[in-house]
């Protein structure tokens, strides 16, 4: 297949009618569209229900006046124009303003806004930063998306980070093998290059973002099959999404896909409170049921996901429900002493995010020090 072409208008789009297209246009207006033909190749347009037109073809329940542009509060971390710098031994470089696709409901939709002033072209004061800062072992790579650069300019960024010996781990966020795998397929030199700095000692990890087993077509599987063999680790991670992977059996699929081709499944995100996703969002308990009832369709390799929040105090695992309370756990937490803290709180069928259980009664407080009730 020749390169994809973009497809940046929804006029370009012959699954839609006339009318479709113009009822749409105030929400593609307000919130970027931008796809693929290789992408869109995989859209049953007889299906009103299709994941991947779901994923990333606008609809009118977008203007919902719902949620906020950075549900996660990123911006409080942001330490030099396009670093975060959250957790002590992790910093997040956003090194584009760009994807291959724009997920409907991504949480960084801001940052294709017009007056987005948080990425930067130059991240020379970015990888200063991480150099003076001994503590920062992971970096991860994101934006946007690294794979929609030229390898040149992502290598130049590679290499200046191999050349600071206290980084350790170099992660990309890309999504990319889902939306236009022959970005790998047909460019020797992006191999080349993930077989030159992924070495024994520190290797490359590909955070790759399959969100439904339609994606993982054969040339999807094709270029991830090349990333390993140049020597990338692969993981994959997927917001739980209303209409695109909220069913069990789908999820499930997708899960036991990934690890027979080696790509183990690592986090679940529940989908974050960002402005215009209301209509993508699930309360978190039945996340929790939906991704529980997965697992269990799922081989042990394909079980070793987690279900997670990304909020603004730390990275929340959704542990477990009873009939009458929630559990929590920090696995990454901001405030010091937080990290590995377990939390209890009273069931809310109608929360969406962490926040919407703050107002729960406290339980009880148990002696382990280590345990949080809902008012602490």
């Amino acid at each position: 297949m020749p390169k994809p072409r973009y497809i940046t208008k929804l006029e370009q789009l012959d699954g839609l009618d006339a009318q479709d297209k113009m009822r749409l246009k105030e929400v593609a207006e307000r919130f970027v569209f931008r796809t693929n033909e290789y992408y869109m190749s995989l859209v049953d347009w007889d299906d009103p229900d299709d994941p991947i037109r779901r994923l990333v073809v606008p609809d009118e329940s977008e203007l919902e006046e719902w949620g906020h542009l950075d549900a996660s509060f990123e911006a409080d971390y942001t330490v030099v124009p396009g670093l975060e710098h959250k957790y002590t031994s992790t910093a997040l470089l956003l090194v584009n303003d760009m994807c291959g696709a724009y997920c409907r409901f991504c949480f960084r939709k801001r940052l294709f806004m017009e007056d987005n002033d948080e990425v930067v072209k130059d991240v020379s004061e970015g990888l200063a930063y991480i150099r003076e800062h001994k503590e920062i072992s992971n970096v991860l790579l994101t934006g946007g998306d690294p794979l929609i650069m030229s390898t040149g300019k992502l290598e130049k960024i590679i290499k200046q980070l191999r050349e600071i010996d206290h980084v350790q781990v170099i992660r990309v966020g890309t999504k990319m093998p889902a939306f236009n795998p022959y970005r790998i397929t047909a460019d020797p030199s992006l191999l080349e290059m993930i077989q030159k700095y992924s070495t024994f000692e520190k290797r490359i990890y590909i955070m790759a973002h399959f969100n439904h087993p339609v994606e993982l077509t054969d040339i999807a599987v094709e270029g991830l099959g090349l990333l390993h063999k140049a020597g990338a680790v692969i993981i994959n991670q997927t917001p739980l999404i209303a209409g695109i992977n909220d069913d069990p059996l789908v999820l499930s699929e997708l899960f036991n896909k990934l690890s027979y081709i080696g790509v183990p499944p690592y986090y679940v995100f529940q989908c974050r409170p960002t402005l215009g996703n209301r209509i993508y969002s699930i309360p978190v308990e039945r996340s929790y049921e939906i991704f529980e009832q997965a697992r269990m369709n799922s081989s042990g390799l394909a079980k070793r996901a987690r279900l997670v929040m990304s909020h603004a105090t730390g990275k929340i695992q959704i542990v477990g429900l009873t009939d009458t309370y929630a559990f929590f756990k920090y696995l990454r937490a901001q405030r010091e002493g937080h990290s590995s803290r377990f939390l209890v709180f009273e069931r809310n069928p109608n929360a969406y995010w962490f926040d919407d259980y703050k107002e729960a009664v406290e339980i009880h407080r148990l002696e382990n020090p280590h345990v949080l009730t809902g008012t602490d």
